[in-house]
Parts: structure tokens; sequence; C-alpha cells
């Protein structure tokens, strides 16, 4: 399999050669689900709190006698049982982040890019930089490119004037390859990667 490379104004100025046992095998939607849920539970803030029976306001002197009142034996007025009482096994502050295998991480990946290939949305260019720190001619060039939309840009290393003119676009990432996720890939409707992150994704993602 053959992707083209292009420069910045959308000339091609060659090819990079990809693996059909790579990207040009069964796509597994599986892994890419689990992938992007690992990946949309670590962002859960998880700050959720209910107040049990320590936390809400009240005393903590017990309302009458144990015994020879007839009423039922009460230690606090803050009893969950009682009417605004504290609340038993609510949710409290926590972590969502978990983990998955490295491989079911790659072949996430590899499935999402494999998938963007057999819908043509992957663009391979030379290099991508900036002359200046502008994002108008950030959009300009996006749109030499024909990236319309939400765009995930990958590097190998980033060249800073363009990460910082690319910061303002709504729904555009711009990412080193090491940092690549599928839930990256399938959240964009293009993906502008340089030959030399090509390279390097199909290195790592060939073992």
């Amino acid at each position: 399999m053959q992707l083209d490379v292009v420069d910045n104004k959308n000339t091609k100025v060659g090819s990079v050669d990809l693996r059909d046992d790579v990207f040009g095998g069964r796509v597994n939607a599986d892994l890419i689900w689990e992938s992007v849920v690992r990946a949309n539970a670590a962002e859960r803030r998880g700050t959720h709190q209910t107040k049990n029976r320590a936390n809400v306001s009240g005393s903590g002197k017990k309302p009458w006698r144990q015994k020879g009142t007839g009423r039922a034996r009460v230690g606090s007025i803050r009893n969950p049982l009682w009417r605004h009482g504290g609340t038993v096994f609510g949710p409290q502050p926590r972590s969502y982040d978990f983990r998955l295998p490295k491989k079911v991480e790659r072949g996430a990946l590899r499935a999402a890019l494999a998938q963007k290939l057999k819908d043509g949305a992957v663009v391979g260019v030379d290099e991508l930089t900036a002359s200046a720190i502008k994002t108008k001619d950030a959009v300009e060039m996006l749109k030499r490119l024909g990236v319309e939309g939400k765009a995930v840009l990958v590097d190998v290393a980033l060249d800073e004037k363009l990460q910082r003119s690319m910061r303002n676009l709504a729904g555009v990432s711009y990412v080193p390859s090491r940092s690549l996720t599928a839930r990256l890939v399938m959240d964009a409707s293009r993906v502008v990667a340089t030959r030399v992150a090509l390279e390097k994704l199909q290195e790592a993602l060939a073992s």
C-alpha cells in the first residue's frame, strides 16, 4: 500500500510505503471501543461526593435515653434512617482511570488508522512547520490540504510555532506520534501525518 506525500501547498512530492500486514487487515472495532472507553474514563473528573453521617449538619447528642421512653432506640439525628440524615454508600471522589494491556492499545490504534486509510481520510505530508506564529496561516495551510472540521496532525517532534498557531483552532489537535491514540484518530475527520511520523507509527504498531 502506498500513500501519496504532499507539501504544505498540496503538491505531490513523493510517497510512503505502508505495510498491508499492519494497516491492511480486518478492522477490529472491539479494540477501538475499549481504547475509546478507557480514554473517556481517564478524563472524568470524579469530584462527585455525597454527605455521610459524619458530614451532615446536626448534633451528635443522643436524642433521648436508650430505654424507658417506649420509642425506638436511636443514637444520633444524623442517622441515615432519618430525614436529613447521612447518605449510605453514596458516590465519593474517585478516579475512573484504568489501564489496558499495551497490545490492546496498539491494536486499537492500528485498527483506527487502518479504518481511516480505507476511508481515504489520511493525508501524508512532507513536513509540518510554520514560519510564523499566525493562526490565519495555519488555517490556510489546512484548507490547502483539504482539511475541514475536526482533524489531528501528527509529527515525531512538534514545531513550536505551528503548535502555538494551532492552539486556538477548535477541533484541531497537534500531537507527537508517541501520544497518538485511537480516540484522537476516530474523533477526527482527517488525519494529517508527516512521512517520518507514519514510518515511526508503522514500526511501533508492527510489533
